[in-house]
């Protein structure tokens, strides 16, 4: 029965009637009354049955199965009784595993599908962009300082020179894990310590200082840290070299810095400039520019192309530079070298002498120019109280070379232009015959005077030169059209920049010949009514001393390149003035100057020099004409031109006649050239034009 009972729990057809009826009937009666015969209401939907004995005779036939099979038995008995009664619903199976498994296997692959979409997204969409950004953050990029350019004098004298030196720097974040090893010893015994101390020990020594002060520096202040505090600049490569042999690179590094020297000093410092820091446009970065001078006229040919280097560091901007990381090197390329034609010792020269002749004098200022005449480049430019570019203490450092800055009236040296043109002109010859008086009176009523009063003298055109008269060059020029006196004047150079590039540089003042008043129309003859810089004055003479031939003034000799070609500057622009006829007679008129005119001072024994004096009325501070410029230019040797020197004095308080203090100035520094230079004295002797009649 209970095997029966067994099988119908588990979905089987129940028995027929007749098979168990003791069982069954006794279940029945079970089921219909309580202990006192009452009927008992079932509480679980099974018959109601006897408790004790009833359940007792159903002893088990298999075990704990067969117990269970019992119940599960009864249970079943009490729907399937033989009253036709319906059966009570079933008791719902236990739960399959399968099931469970299926839905745990679901999830998982759920999961694993969100995991493979995301590492797809990861590895395939974004993942270039993310290694791109990670590699970007372990990439450094230095920029590396492309050598400047030399600056040189005709003869390869260095006027201007980098040299290297180096920004001592430490990573104050790094230091506290530095620990000596063996290598790291001072006075022969390994450095004790470690971190901020250990490391001062060690770097003191080398870099000069305290190691007490060093060790502070090292450690930060209030816990905050520097990743590149300073330790000392301007290290010499000697001393930076001991540092890298340390190996002690992921706490101290050394940054090349170059240092602009100029060794000439003040020779020549006028000219040659200076360079300072200026930012990058991004502002990361400072580079070395020109800010004066050559340095800044010539600062791309000078500056060259800086050099790059990108590599990784460990744990980004901030780490440690990884080795063999390099993965692109470009190196720099150094800038040219600029050979000027200046002569270092005729510049010296020039400058010591223009500044003794302002102390003796009390002048406000000098300038003195030397120029070669037949390529007319300059070979010395010298200011007075010239700055030496190695001090940027000063506030004039900046000012440039009042040689082409400043302008001012050329006065009687502006006479030359006027005898060229005339004789040019065919006007007048150095012989013809003029009777000058201490005045003259234009055709339009304007009044002029000589410096110094006279009678009626009976003088040449080569007398009123020598002597320098301005009543007589009126005589002389006013046949002249007053747009053939402006051509002249351009032609030789006035109203136009020299061409020299020199930052500040002034054309001067030349006004169109139509615009000219009454008066000016005559003073222009006689260098008054215009303005021109000391090298534009200068230039009129070495044209004259070189067959009339104008050269453009200049500077520049050449440059050199980083591949040692030395490449000379490209030619310059020449002008025929005047013919070379005319500029010999002119020149030969400016001989009786030297010899019997106003610049006997400016004599030289054993050379013929030829040159003229000047002495312009300037206008001064209270805007009238107060002040003076004397000067001198002259040429040396007038029978085989070499070279033109010109002095020119502001305000001198000793005298104001250019013939007096600037001519003594000439003699002294073109007699130097004359012997630098190696020019053989002159070996003809002619007698200059006669200057009376």
């Amino acid at each position: 029965m209970t095997g029966g009972a067994d099988r119908q729990g588990r979905g089987e057809q129940p028995r027929r009637a007749g098979s168990s009826r003791t069982s069954a009937s006794t279940r029945s009666s079970g089921a219909a009354t309580g202990r006192g015969g009452t009927p008992r209401p079932s509480t679980s939907g099974e018959a109601p049955r006897k408790p004790g004995r009833a359940v007792r005779k159903s002893s088990p036939a298999r075990g704990a199965t067969g117990t269970q099979g019992s119940a599960v038995g009864h249970s079943g008995s009490g729907r399937g009784t033989g009253l036709g009664r319906p059966a009570a619903a079933a008791v719902p199976a236990p739960g399959r595993p399968e099931h469970r498994q299926r839905w745990i296997m679901g999830i998982a692959l759920a999961v694993l599908l969100v995991f493979t979409v995301r590492l797809v997204y990861v590895q395939v969409v974004i993942g270039p962009s993310l290694a791109q950004a990670a590699e970007n953050q372990r990439t450094q990029s230095h920029v590396t300082m492309a050598h400047r350019g030399d600056i040189t004098d005709a003869d390869g004298v260095v006027l201007a020179t980098s040299i290297d030196r180096y920004t001592v720097s430490a990573d104050q974040k790094t230091i506290p894990d530095f620990e000596p090893s063996a290598r790291h010893t001072v006075d022969g015994k390994q450095v004790e310590g470690k971190g901020a101390v250990a490391l001062a020990r060690l770097l003191a020594p080398i870099l000069d200082r305290s190691a007490p002060e060093l060790a502070a520096q090292l450690s930060g202040t209030n816990g905050r840290v520097n990743r590149n505090v300073v330790l000392k600049k301007d290290v010499v490569p000697e001393v930076q070299r001991q540092i890298v042999e340390l190996g002690v690179s992921a706490y101290i590094s050394t940054k090349l810095t170059t240092e602009r020297t100029y060794p000439a000093g003040t020779t020549a410092g006028n000219i040659v400039g200076y360079v300072g820091a200026k930012p990058s446009e991004d502002g990361t970065t400072e580079q070395v520019v020109g800010l004066g001078g050559i340095e800044a006229t010539y600062d791309d040919l000078l500056t060259g192309t800086p050099g790059t280097e990108l590599f990784q560091r460990a744990g980004g901007a901030g780490g440690v530079r990884i080795p063999g990381s390099t993965r692109e090197s470009v190196e720099a390329v150094p800038g040219e070298s600029v050979a000027l034609t200046l002569v270092r010792d005729i510049g010296w020269k020039a400058q010591d002498s223009i500044d003794k002749a302002v102390a003796e004098t009390g002048a406000d200022y000098g300038i003195a120019v030397v120029q070669d005449v037949r390529t007319q480049e300059v070979l010395a430019l010298a200011d007075s109280g010239a700055i030496d570019p190695n001090d940027r203490s000063s506030s004039r450092v900046a000012d440039g070379s009042r040689a082409v800055k400043d302008v001012f009236a050329p006065g009687s040296t502006g006479k030359v232009v006027t005898m060229a043109a005339v004789i040019e002109e065919g006007l007048a010859t150095p012989a013809s015959q003029y009777e000058v008086g201490y005045t003259y009176t234009t055709a339009n009523g304007e009044t002029f005077k000589d410096s110094h009063q006279h009678g009626v003298e009976k003088l040449t055109l080569a007398g009123i030169l020598a002597q320098s008269s301005n009543t007589g060059t009126v005589m002389v020029g006013q046949d002249l059209p007053k747009s053939v006196r402006e051509d002249y004047l351009r032609e030789f150079g006035f109203g136009s920049k020299t061409g020299l590039g020199l930052p500040g540089e002034s054309a001067g003042l030349l006004a169109p010949a139509e615009k000219w008043d009454g008066r000016t129309e005559y003073a222009v003859l006689f260098g008054q009514g215009l303005a021109v810089n000391a090298v534009q004055a200068t230039s009129v003479f070495s044209t004259i001393a070189n067959g009339g031939t104008r050269v453009a003034p200049t500077l520049l000799k050449g440059t050199t390149g980083p591949d040692g070609v030395f490449t000379p500057a490209p030619p310059r622009e020449t002008t025929q003035v005047v013919s070379e006829s005319t500029a010999d007679q002119v020149l030969h008129m400016m001989e009786a100057v030297v010899q019997d005119g106003s610049g006997a001072a400016a004599a030289i024994d054993g050379y013929r020099v030829a040159g003229k004096t000047g002495t312009a009325e300037e206008v001064g501070a209270d805007g009238r004409l107060t002040d003076i410029m004397a000067s001198f230019i002259g040429v040396a040797p007038a029978d085989d031109p070499q070279y033109t020197v010109a002095v020119f004095l502001k305000n001198p308080r000793t005298t104001i006649y250019g013939g007096l203090v600037a001519a003594p100035v000439f003699k002294d520094v073109m007699g130097f050239t004359l012997q630098h230079m190696n020019v053989p004295p002159s070996s003809k002797v002619e007698e200059p034009y006669a200057t009376e009649w």
